[in-house]
C-alpha cells in the first residue's frame, strides 16, 4: 500500500492536479517549515515575515512534546443521569462503546470518506492547509462561513493542547493549533506518520450515540464489528458524522418503519419492523455530498470503485442494526438535560455539539420527581397510546389505568399523540416531562412519531390557551382592566379576517372576565388590536415565549393563539402568574460535579434568580379568572375538570386552547402554591393532536380530551397532598362592584352588580351610560319584544351606539347586532349567519337571560294591544376554542 500510495502522490506532483513539492511529508516539514511560518503569520495578520522565527518560538511555548501527548492519551468516561434524589439512574451518556483499531483494520474506503470531506490535502500537507485557510477565509467573506482545520488540526485541537494555550484570542490559540499540528508532522514523518496521525484521529472522534471510535461507531449504528464489512455508503455516513455528533447522530435521527406494506393503521407484522433514517434527512444528504467528494479525492481506493458502486450507494436506505442497549428512563427529558449540560459546559452556541457532555465523565442530579415522572408517562399512554389500540381495556390494565369514561371516548377519534409536562413555578424546576406518547413506543405512521419532543421542540398553535397572556398585555399597559366591555359581534377587524366565536353566537356586551370564561375569540382579537399584535407579540417574549417568527406574522388573531410557540414555554408563563409575576428560569438541572465529585454547577454566577414579568396584582386578577374556571358556581362547563380531594374542590385554574380544524388541543392550568416548601407548586400543561399536523375529525376540542388528560395527572399528582387555596392577595388590589354587563360604575338603571378585582387607581370612574331611561306609560303592560309603547313613564333601556367609538367596522357590526338582538335571542344574521345569545353556560345564565336591560321600542302600541310571541329560546353551549385563521 505505501509503494501504492507514494507512486499516485509522485504522479500528482508531476502535473496530473497535485498540490504538493517535491520529497517526502518530513522533508517537505523540514524544508517549508519558515515558508510555512510565514504564509501561517501573514495570513493572520499577527506580524510581520522578518518576526516569523520569533513569533514561532513565542507561541511554541509551553507547548508540550505532541509525540509523548499523543502516546500517553487516555479514554474518556461516561456522564451519569440522575433523578432529584440522586438515586434514580436516568441515563448515561458517553458509556465505553469504543474498539480501539489499528490503521491495517480501517478499509482503504473508509478513510478516503473522512479525508474527502475533512482534509483533502491530508496526505500531503505538512499538519495544516494554507490555501485552504485563505478558502475558508473567502468563502466566509462571502457569507458561506465554515472552518478549514485539517484533520492533524482537529486531532491538535481536540488532544495535544494544555489548557492554558486555549487562552488569548480566537487567532493566537489557531496559531498555537498549527504550530503544534506542524511539530507533530515532523515527529510522524512520512506516510507511516500520516497513518499513525489519521488512526488516532478515527479511534479518537466521536460519532454520536455513545460511540468513541470508528469501530465503536459501526457497531453501535450498523452491528459491524470487523470494518472491511463497511459498505461505501455506510463508510460515507460515518465520514460525516463528526462535524455534528448530536445533529447526525442515527439513532437520534432513525425512526421505526414497517419493512413490508401495511394499510393505515395497521400495525406492522412481528419481526417486519426496522430502524430507518428518512431519504429527506439531512444525514442522507451528507451523505451523498461525501461520495460525490470521494469520486475525485479518494487516495487510497480510488480505483476500487466505479461510477455505479458510487450511484448505487447514493440511492441505498440508510438501515440500522444496532445492538440491543439498555433504554433510558424519561428520555424526552433527558434530551433536555443533554442540551442544558451542553450550555453549562460549552455555551449556548455549541451546547448541541458539546462533546465534553460525552466525554467528561459527569455526575449530573436533574430536576426529575421520578414518581411524578411515572404518572405523566402512565396517563399520556392512556391518552394517547390507549385509544388506538385494538384492546384498549388490556392495554390500560397493564399500565393501571381504569377505563375512564374520557379514554373511551378517544376511542376512534383520530388522536394518536399527546404531551405533558409539570414545573414547579416557584423555582422554575421541571418535575415531570413527557415530550410524546412514550418514547419507545413503535411509531404509528406519520400521525405518531413518539420520539420527537413535542413539548420542547415542536412549534404549535396554542390556541385559546394563550389569551391570558394576551389579556394580561392590556392589564399590565393600564388601557385595559378584567371588566372592561367587549362587544362580543362578528366583526370584520381589517383585511376580511372575520373571526367568530366556537358556538357561532354572538353575545354582545361581555365584560373580559366573561370574555376569558367562556373563551370568546371576537373579544380576544379586539384586545390584541387596542394593545397592538405587535406588542402583544413582544409582551409575550417578556413571559418567557420564544416564537418560530422573529416578528409577528399573523396581526390581530395572534390574541387567538394563531402564532407558533414551544408548550413548554407556554407552561412557564403559566406559572409566571401562579407566582405572583415572577418567572423563573426554566432548569432541568440541579447539580453537576465532576468525576472526583468536585461541584462544577451551579457556582455563584450560576445562582437562579426569577424576573418579574407582569406586577403582582395583575397576576392575581388573571389568577382569580382563570380558578373560576374549575368553580361550578362559576363556570360549570369548565368546572367538570376540577381538582378534588377526599370529597372537597381543590382550587385550582385551568385554560384550554382548541385551534383551528382542532389540529392543537391544548389544557394549561396549576394549583395554588402549597404552604409546605417541600411540595412543588405545580403547573403542568397538556396535548394532544398528530404528530404530522393531521387533523382529527370534527368536533374534537380540547375540553374533551388535553384538558381530561391534565386532570387525570394532576389529580393523581396532587393526592394526599394539602388543599391550598388562592388567598395570598398581593397589597395594591381591592374589590369594587361594577354593573355586571358593561363593567362600569353601576348606574341609576343598573339591575346586576359583580365584584371584580382592580390594581390601585385602575378602577372604572364612568358610571354606567349603556342603559338610559326611556319614557312609557306605566298603566299598560310592555310589549318590549314587537318594540311598543303604552302610557308614559320612565325605564331604563340599552343603549350601545357609543360603544366602540373610533372603530367604524365595530360600530357598524354592533349596529347590525343591536336591530337583530332588539327581537331576542337566537336571531341569526350578521356577517356569518351567527347568532344573538345572552351570556351563559347553555342553561345557566349567572347575570340572567338579559343583556343588562331591554333595548327602547321604536313604535307606540295601542293600549291593550297583542301579546308578544315568544321568542326562540337559544341556549349556547361552550364546546371549545376554534380559532379563525386570518
Amino acid at each position: 500500500m505505501q509503494t501504492s500510495l507514494a507512486r499516485r502522490q509522485r504522479h500528482r506532483r508531476n502535473g496530473h492536479g497535485g498540490r504538493g513539492t517535491r520529497g517526502s511529508a518530513a522533508s517537505k516539514v523540514a524544508i517549508a517549515l519558515p515558508l510555512f511560518l510565514f504564509g501561517t503569520f501573514v495570513l493572520l495578520a499577527f506580524v510581520g515575515a522578518v518576526a516569523a522565527v520569533g513569533a514561532y518560538n513565542y507561541y511554541s511555548q509551553g507547548l508540550q512534546d505532541p509525540k509523548k501527548l499523543l502516546e500517553a492519551l487516555t479514554f474518556t468516561e461516561e456522564t451519569v443521569i440522575y433523578d432529584r434524589t440522586g438515586k434514580i439512574e436516568l441515563a448515561r451518556f458517553g458509556e465505553q462503546r469504543r474498539d480501539v483499531v489499528a490503521f491495517e483494520q480501517i478499509p482503504p474506503w473508509l478513510v478516503d470518506a473522512t479525508t474527502s470531506v475533512e482534509d483533502k490535502t491530508f496526505w500531503e500537507n505538512a499538519g495544516f492547509d494554507p490555501v485552504g485557510i485563505v478558502s475558508a477565509a473567502v468563502d466566509t467573506i462571502s457569507g458561506n462561513a465554515r472552518g478549514a482545520s485539517t484533520i492533524t488540526q482537529q486531532l491538535v485541537r481536540d488532544r495535544l493542547l494544555p489548557a492554558d494555550a486555549l487562552a488569548g484570542s480566537r487567532y493566537e490559540r489557531k496559531v498555537r493549533e498549527i504550530i503544534q499540528s506542524i511539530r507533530l508532522t515532523q515527529e510522524y514523518p512520512g506516510i507511516d506518520g500520516k497513518k499513525k496521525i489519521i488512526e488516532t484521529y478515527l479511534n479518537n472522534n466521536f460519532y454520536g450515540n455513545r460511540s468513541y471510535g470508528v469501530k465503536a461507531a459501526a457497531r453501535s449504528y450498523f452491528g459491524i464489528t470487523d470494518l472491511s464489512k463497511l459498505t461505501l455508503a455506510q463508510a460515507a455516513i460515518l465520514a460525516g458524522i463528526p462535524q455534528s455528533p448530536t445533529t447526525f447522530d442515527l439513532m437520534r435521527n432513525a425512526e421505526q418503519v414497517c419493512a413490508v406494506q401495511v394499510a393505515e393503521g395497521a400495525d406492522c407484522p412481528a419481526g417486519k419492523t426496522r430502524l430507518e433514517v428518512p431519504a429527506d434527512n439531512p444525514i442522507v444528504d451528507r451523505r451523498n455530498r461525501i461520495l460525490d467528494l470521494m469520486q475525485t479525492r479518494s487516495v487510497l481506493s480510488k480505483d476500487q470503485f466505479s461510477t455505479a458502486d458510487f450511484d448505487a450507494a447514493r440511492k441505498s436506505p440508510v438501515i440500522l442494526t444496532p445492538p440491543p442497549t439498555s433504554s433510558w428512563l424519561a428520555p424526552h427529558f433527558v434530551n433536555q438535560v443533554r442540551h442544558q449540560l451542553g450550555t453549562i459546559l460549552c455555551g449556548a452556541d455549541e451546547a448541541d455539539t458539546c462533546e465534553a457532555v460525552d466525554t467528561g465523565g459527569y455526575k449530573v442530579i436533574t430536576t426529575l420527581d421520578w414518581n411524578l415522572q411515572k404518572k405523566a408517562e402512565k396517563w399520556v399512554k392512556a391518552a394517547a397510546i390507549a385509544p388506538n389500540r385494538k384492546n384498549t381495556a388490556a392495554y390500560l390494565k397493564t399500565i393501571g389505568v381504569s377505563y375512564a369514561s374520557w379514554i373511551r371516548n378517544l376511542k376512534g377519534r383520530g388522536i394518536y399523540n399527546a404531551a405533558l409536562g409539570a414545573v414547579d413555578y416557584r423555582t422554575g424546576q421541571i418535575m415531570a416531562y413527557v415530550g410524546s406518547g412514550s418514547f419507545y413506543e413503535k411509531a404509528r405512521g406519520k400521525k405518531f412519531q413518539p420520539k420527537f419532543d413535542v413539548l420542547g421542540d415542536g412549534w404549535r398553535q396554542p390556541g385559546s390557551a394563550f389569551k391570558p397572556i394576551n389579556y394580561l398585555t392590556g392589564l399590565e399597559d393600564k388601557t385595559m382592566t378584567a371588566s372592561t366591555m367587549f362587544m362580543d359581534v362578528t366583526t370584520n377587524m381589517g383585511g376580511g379576517y372575520t373571526p367568530a366565536d366556537a358556538d357561532r353566537a354572538e353575545r354582545g356586551p361581555v365584560r373580559m372576565r366573561q370574555a376569558i370564561q367562556l373563551s370568546l375569540n371576537i373579544p380576544a382579537v379586539k384586545a390584541a388590536l387596542i394593545s397592538g399584535p405587535d406588542h402583544v407579540f413582544e409582551f409575550a417574549k417578556k413571559m418567557g415565549i420564544q416564537w418560530q417568527s422573529s416578528k409577528n406574522p399573523a396581526g390581530g388573531s395572534i390574541g387567538i393563539g394563531t402564532v407558533e410557540l414551544h408548550f413548554i414555554d407556554l407552561i412557564s408563563a403559566y406559572g409566571a402568574i401562579g407566582n405572583a409575576g415572577v418567572l423563573m428560569p426554566r432548569t432541568a438541572i440541579l447539580s453537576v460535579t465532576n468525576g472526583d465529585d468536585t461541584p462544577l454547577y451551579p457556582s455563584q454566577k450560576d445562582k437562579i434568580a426569577g424576573a418579574h414579568v407582569i406586577s403582582a396584582q395583575n397576576a392575581w386578577i388573571m389568577q382569580d379568572i382563570l380558578a373560576s374556571n374549575t368553580d361550578p358556581h362559576s363556570n360549570p362547563f369548565w368546572a367538570k375538570r376540577a381538582l378534588s380531594e377526599g370529597g372537597r374542590r381543590r382550587p385550582a385554574t385551568l385554560k384550554t386552547g382548541t385551534t383551528n380544524d382542532e389540529i392543537d388541543l391544548a389544557a394549561m392550568g396549576f394549583v395554588a402554591t402549597p404552604t409546605a416548601k417541600k411540595d412543588p407548586a405545580l403547573v403542568a400543561g397538556a396535548w394532544m393532536g398528530n404528530s404530522d399536523n393531521s387533523a382529527p375529525p370534527r368536533g374534537t376540542v380540547a375540553l374533551e380530551t388535553a384538558a381530561s388528560l391534565w386532570q387525570a395527572f394532576m389529580q393523581d399528582a396532587m393526592r394526599g397532598k394539602p388543599i391550598a387555596r388562592f388567598d395570598d392577595k398581593p397589597k395594591g388590589v381591592s374589590q369594587v362592584s361594577v354593573d355586571a354587563n358593561s363593567g362600569m360604575r353601576p348606574g341609576p338603571f343598573t339591575r346586576r352588580t359583580f365584584k371584580e378585582w382592580f390594581a390601585t387607581g385602575t378602577a372604572p370612574k364612568q358610571v354606567d351610560n349603556t342603559k338610559v331611561g326611556v319614557t312609557i306609560d306605566g298603566a299598560t303592560k310592555l310589549l318590549w319584544q314587537d318594540g311598543c309603547l303604552g302610557p308614559k313613564k320612565v325605564v331604563g333601556a340599552l343603549d350601545l351606539s357609543g360603544v366602540d367609538a373610533g372603530h367604524l367596522n365595530w360600530q357598524k357590526a354592533d349596529r347590525g347586532w343591536v336591530a337583530r338582538a332588539m327581537r331576542g335571542p337566537g336571531r341569526g344574521g350578521g356577517l356569518k349567519g351567527t347568532r344573538t345569545a345572552y351570556f351563559g353556560f347553555g342553561s345557566f345564565f349567572p347575570f340572567g337571560a338579559t343583556w343588562g336591560a331591554p333595548f327602547a321600542p321604536k313604535k307606540d302600541c295601542p293600549i291593550g294591544g297583542p301579546e308578544p310571541s315568544p321568542s326562540p329560546s337559544f341556549s349556547p353551549l361552550p364546546s371549545g376554542e376554534p380559532t379563525p385563521t386570518p
